[in-house]
């Protein structure tokens, strides 16, 4: 998205927000998330939960947003999606070595590999834990195979369909993420404003030669739309 925009975010019309490292981290809340979000509200700037972690369900997320005191409907959550006319690689908190095997087996078979996102860490506050792109250099190294398709951020249709239901432009809205090779990726891809947060897995020197600008780059999302 060409041009900058301020941490007041005039002119934005709807946010789309990353969750692990942006909203929350753990199970705990970015310090001024809430607040963030309040603000939102009161300016009736629209906003969207975004996850690649293909793990929960729509009503897992609203049940932990909900724990957290954040108020969400199952129209606000938007999560990857996945095939299974494939050998489908998701966010797997309980893999097994049978597991890899099989799916290593159907790979070398000539099945095709859907991925539900590229994230290679998932953040903690203990620190970054293997995610699905981790997996997928796993796979690679053994099979040889790589995805032949990504279906989360930064697959762009992840929010263009959204942008396009509420009959908005693609300059009216905001991608709020902590990730350069997912978040900021997917906003430049769908030409939305991206908005980098140093919460998570990210860090400013991560942007050198990355090749990505972001419109605005911040501490976390408590010091936005003030």
């Amino acid at each position: 998205m060409e041009g900058k925009i301020s941490e007041s975010l005039d002119g934005i019309t709807a946010i789309f927000l990353d969750l692990d490292g942006t909203i929350y981290l753990g199970d705990g809340l970015i310090d001024g998330a809430l607040e963030f979000l309040g603000r939102l509200e009161e300016r009736g700037i629209r906003r969207y939960f975004l996850s690649n972690n293909s793990s929960k369900s729509v009503e897992q997320y609203l049940d932990k947003l909900r724990s957290l005191g954040i108020d969400a409907d199952e129209n606000e959550v938007l999560l990857s999606t996945h095939d299974l006319e494939f050998v489908v690689l998701g966010y797997d908190t309980e893999i097994t070595y049978e597991k890899l095997a099989t799916a290593s087996i159907h790979l070398h078979r000539g099945v095709p590999m859907v991925a539900s996102h590229p994230d290679v860490v998932c953040p903690s506050p203990d620190g970054g834990l293997p995610d699905t792109g981790a997996y997928m250099s796993l796979f690679e190294a053994t099979t040889g195979v790589r995805p032949v398709h990504v279906c989360g951020k930064p697959n762009k249709g992840m929010i263009l369909h959204k942008i396009e239901e509420l009959g908005l432009e693609a300059s009216e809205c905001a991608m709020v993420g902590d990730r350069l090779y997912t978040d900021m990726e997917m906003a430049e891809r769908a030409g939305v404003h991206g908005i980098l947060v140093l919460s998570g897995e990210a860090a400013l020197a991560d942007l050198e030669g990355s090749g990505l600008s972001p419109s605005l780059v911040v501490g976390s999302v408590g010091s936005l739309a003030l």
